[in-house]
């Protein structure tokens, strides 16, 4: 009877037999070649960008220079209210209207008297809203600038 039960597969295996082929993926060893093969890119990558010195020499020729560019900068600064309502805008130190601040911008670009820098500086203030920031990019762009926006990174308290 012991025999029958080996033989028909319902009974205990001994201890010679092996088991079945596993057929499923382990993962857990490719993740740890990933996060190697990670680490050493991470290495790697800083090293790869490191320029070959080199010793330019000094010209000796006049070097003519443009006339200067002028930088327009807009200021977005709360006053107080709600988003869009307390928000007062000005073009370099001059309050200006919102509505009118894309066509006076226009305006500046196409009279041509001085070279206007491409981008505008933007400051803002750090109590204005998201929104405002939003809008005030979007008439800056329409008029057909880009935008710096200035950031004063914070001070440690002593």
């Amino acid at each position: 009877m012991g025999a029958a039960n080996a033989a028909s597969g319902t009974g205990r295996r001994r201890r010679g037999h092996r088991r079945g082929v596993i057929s499923e993926i382990n993962v857990t060893p490719m993740v740890d070649v990933i996060l190697v093969l990670l680490i050493i890119f991470m290495v790697a990558a800083p090293l790869l960008t490191v320029s070959i010195p080199v010793d330019l020499p000094e010209a000796k020729a006049q070097v003519t220079t443009k006339a200067k560019t002028e930088q327009l900068t807009v200021t977005a600064r709360k006053a107080s209210g709600s988003c869009s309502t307390g928000t007062e805008y000005y073009l370099g130190d001059s309050p200006i209207d919102f509505a009118e601040l894309e066509a006076k911008i226009k305006a500046i670009k196409e009279s041509g008297e001085k070279e206007i820098d491409p981008n505008v500086n933007l400051r803002g203030d750090k109590e204005i809203c998201y929104s405002d920031v939003m809008r005030l990019l979007g008439r800056i762009k329409s008029a057909g600038f880009g935008a710096n926006i200035e950031v004063i990174p914070e001070q440690e308290k002593k």
